[in-house]
């Protein structure tokens, strides 16, 4: 297997937009219906907070993942388009059972649930996680619960509060290699305390499918790259998506490349030799996309009923 070096990911100046980067405007019935009742419920998505290049097809499809804890994030990465700021202990205690009702209507069988960061709360959000959880399950214990989490400052007990809730799916974004992670994340979400997260969850849960997304484009070298997903594989991350960076606006963090498809396949192919047990990736992969693939579906509902 051919391997690639530094030379060969700089080659592509990132203003020249490859062809495999276009896509098509969002329309359709499907997307007017679920944005219709996402705005009679004023609920978010990471969709549209942060201008997925995805929302077309997934939407179209039927699929949404609802941003839980308002658009508002107290931490400041420099590569997300989810505005910063201080909502000042903010929440709205009906958006569970808003939720649920929209996961109702719209007959979801795998559900995504994430969040904006919310250092102003005691618990991060964790108990809204739990609550919005519960009130799925309690309308369909069928549908299957995908959370993305973010790191509640390492606190285990959060932690311990969303895996009580008992999803099927807990992710928590590494990001980036380690090397790259002080200049696009915030100075709180560090390598070290995403690794801790990913730990956390499988030495609390071993039954638990944990996850993690990586951003190409940044910078990273290959070698890089493969410390990182060693390093995911060895705190038993199960699921791994591999993504192209792109650059929301001329604030955030330059673009270094764009990455070809067959260097996605190349890095999917060393993430199965490790022995990930799903690996999506590809220019316009998200943490979310997809996530009801039928592989991915099939094997948590086979876990279900062998316990």
């Amino acid at each position: 297997m051919p391997r690639f070096s530094k030379t060969l990911q700089i080659q592509q100046q990132p203003f020249d937009k490859p062809e495999w980067l276009r896509v098509r405007y969002p329309s359709g019935e499907n997307y007017d219906k679920i944005k219709e009742i996402l705005r009679n419920r004023n609920l978010h998505t990471v969709c549209e907070e942060a201008h997925c290049p995805n929302i077309a097809e997934c939407w179209g499809g039927g699929t949404a993942t609802f941003m839980l804890l308002g658009d508002t994030c107290t931490r400041g990465c420099r590569f997300c388009m989810v505005k910063s700021g201080n909502p000042r202990g903010e929440l709205d205690i009906f958006e569970p059972t808003k939720v649920a009702e929209t996961v109702a209507a719209l007959q979801l069988k795998y559900v995504v649930l994430t969040s904006v960061d919310r250092d102003d709360l005691a618990d991060g959000g964790a108990s809204h996680f739990s609550f919005t959880i519960k009130a799925i399950r309690q309308r369909d214990p069928k549908v299957i619960i995908e959370v993305l989490i973010p790191d509640f400052n390492g606190r285990i007990s959060d932690i311990q509060r969303v895996i009580d809730a008992e999803p099927d799916v807990i992710a928590h974004n590494i990001e980036t290699t380690e090397s790259l992670t002080p200049k696009i994340r915030d100075p709180r979400a560090t390598y070290q305390q995403s690794l801790r997260v990913l730990r956390t969850l499988k030495d609390l849960n071993l039954n638990i499918f944990s996850k993690s997304s990586i951003m190409l484009g940044l910078g990273e070298t290959e070698s890089d790259i493969r410390q990182t997903l060693c390093d995911l594989r060895n705190v038993k991350v199960d699921i791994l998506t591999l993504g192209q960076y792109l650059r929301p606006s001329k604030g955030h963090v330059p673009l270094v490349e764009y990455v070809p498809p067959e260097r996605f396949n190349y890095y999917k192919h060393v993430a199965e030799q490790l022995g990930f047990l799903y690996v999506a990736a590809g220019p316009f992969v998200r943490s979310s996309y997809r996530a009801g693939e039928f592989f991915l579906e099939s094997l948590i509902r086979r876990s279900k009923t062998a316990s």
